[in-house]
């Protein structure tokens, strides 16, 4: 079955959810992903090392903790979605005018649907997205 990963639920990993339920949610996730696989679009690594960069230019996660935190997240089964950008650039656009996503944000919803997987996101907006287009979420109930 797998996962399509979002750059919101890896940072989960590194700066920890608020909310309890979201830390366990997380820690599902990372479970699920060494257990099996997950699938990114290539726009996932500039995302994912964007979002770090935030955490430590806001003071809340040291460089030394990046690195390690970078070396975990290489030992994942992880691929990289082979498809080319502009193959399903105008997938992504229509889903993002329907459900008044981002671009990028679009992108994980396409990746999701096209390979019918489970689209693991902290991302309220994609999420919901997600489910009306008739994809699946991760920790959604069946």
């Amino acid at each position: 079955m797998g996962t399509v990963l979002d750059a919101s639920a890896t940072l989960a990993w590194l700066v920890e959810r608020v909310d309890a339920a979201e830390v366990r949610l997380a820690n599902e996730i990372l479970r699920r992903i060494q257990a099996e696989d997950a699938i990114v679009p290539s726009l996932w690594f500039p995302e994912v090392s964007n979002g770090i960069l935030m955490a430590e230019r806001m003071g809340g996660v040291p460089a030394a903790e990046s690195v390690r935190f970078l070396g975990m997240v290489d030992t994942l089964p992880i691929e990289e979605d082979r498809m080319r950008s502009v193959s399903i650039r105008d997938t992504a656009l229509t889903l993002a005018r329907a459900y008044g996503l981002t671009a990028y944000d679009a992108t994980y919803l396409e990746l999701a649907l096209r390979t019918r997987r489970t689209l693991a996101t902290f991302d309220r907006q994609l999420a919901e997205a997600t489910r009306k287009a008739g994809g699946r979420v991760f920790g959604d109930r069946p």
